[in-house]
């Protein structure tokens, strides 16, 4: 069973354990007590140890998994429009992964949080934005590849394509 559905799954279970009338698209982080919750990540910390969940690689250890678990639920509780009234999930900080596997940019956001200075914090952030923009224009430039002769003939002609 895919993650996404094991907790839709332990949620509602626990809610209607609880007597709590639940319908998708309700927003149900305010009728998850910390109880509740808890209720819901023994479900899947059952389930994952029974193979009953999907996971890629080898669990975790007991504490590990536990944690795991706990983000997960948050995660699919911000998402996952059945649990938060309806609505599209928006990050908190919109473009915080960029470049996230550039070994240059992640070590100038390192540097970055050693300055307490802001002429030098500005000065540092500097290079991070033209680093970011550099593997933008890096990523623009792979233009996708298309049949010519899937073209209509008029627009061959007027670009001069053969």
């Amino acid at each position: 069973m895919k993650q996404k559905e094991a907790v839709y799954l332990a949620i509602t279970q626990v809610l209607a354990l609880a007597n709590i009338d639940f319908e998708d698209g309700m927003d149900v982080k305010p009728l998850l007590t910390k109880e509740l919750r808890a209720q819901v990540n023994g479900i899947l910390f059952e389930s994952f140890k029974a193979g009953k969940v999907d996971y890629a690689g080898e669990l975790p250890d007991d504490s590990g998994l536990k944690e795991y678990i706990s983000g997960l639920t948050s995660n699919w509780v911000r998402k996952d429009t059945r649990f938060n009234g309806n609505t599209k999930y928006m990050p908190k900080n919109p473009g915080s992964r960029a470049g996230q596997g550039d070994e240059q940019l992640k070590n100038l956001k390192l540097y970055l949080a050693t300055k307490t200075d802001p002429a030098d914090r500005a000065e540092v952030q500097k290079y991070i934005d033209a680093r970011i923009a550099e593997l933008a224009a890096a990523k623009a430039k792979t233009i996708p590849t298309f049949n010519v002769s899937m073209l209509p003939e008029v627009l061959r002609s007027k670009f001069g394509i053969n």
